[in-house]
């Protein structure tokens, strides 16, 4: 599947009141201009942090699910954040990874999310379930089962490379998406 179909599937899923947490570099800028909404935070220029933001904002907001939209380098880089949500386990925490196998936003450079499970790393720091996808299909079925399972929960995308032609960039100050997220997530 590409991006942009993953990305229908993923915001069709998220609910009215739930807050969006979207990692820094292609994918941030894919989902903001597919559908940009007030209670998506759109990480710039800080890659591997979404997670981190995620959970803080989970424990934070727990009758709110959090979702984390995030690519396979981002999870790389933030390696460490994993582990935190598996020891929180916050049950409010959906972690969405579109995996590329690559670094999109720099050229595409590999990763090593082809050799590195990212859903087993997840499993095995204590998510309490992960699901991968392959298809349209699979991906809109792992959605469904993993919103009714308490959290921590990471649905694996495996999507095509590349980038989308014609893409804009977040037009919003990091300092106007903070505020205007902040109020979303006070509702």
């Amino acid at each position: 599947m590409n991006k942009l179909e993953a990305l229908k599937v993923f915001t069709a899923a998220v609910g009215k009141d739930d807050l969006v947490v979207c990692c820094n570099g292609m994918i941030g800028r894919e989902l903001y201009t597919t559908q940009d909404r007030p209670s998506n935070f759109y990480m710039i220029g800080s890659m591997g942090l979404g997670l981190s933001i995620g959970l803080g904002l989970s424990l934070a907001q727990p009758r709110k699910r959090i979702f984390v939209l995030d690519g396979d380098g981002n999870v790389l880089m933030g390696m460490n954040a994993l582990a935190s949500v598996g020891s929180e386990r916050p049950a409010n925490l959906v972690h969405v990874v579109l995996d590329n196998r690559s670094h999109a936003s720099t050229g595409g450079q590999r990763t090593i999310s082809g050799d590195v499970k990212l859903e087993s790393v997840a499993s095995a720091v204590g998510y309490r379930a992960t699901h991968r996808a392959d298809s349209v299909e699979s991906f809109e079925a792992s959605l469904r089962v993993a919103l009714v399972q308490p959290g921590p929960v990471m649905v694996l995308a495996l999507v095509d490379g590349g980038t989308v032609k014609g893409i804009g960039r977040v037009a919003e100050t990091p300092q106007e998406l903070a505020s205007r997220f902040a109020a979303e997530a006070r509702r």
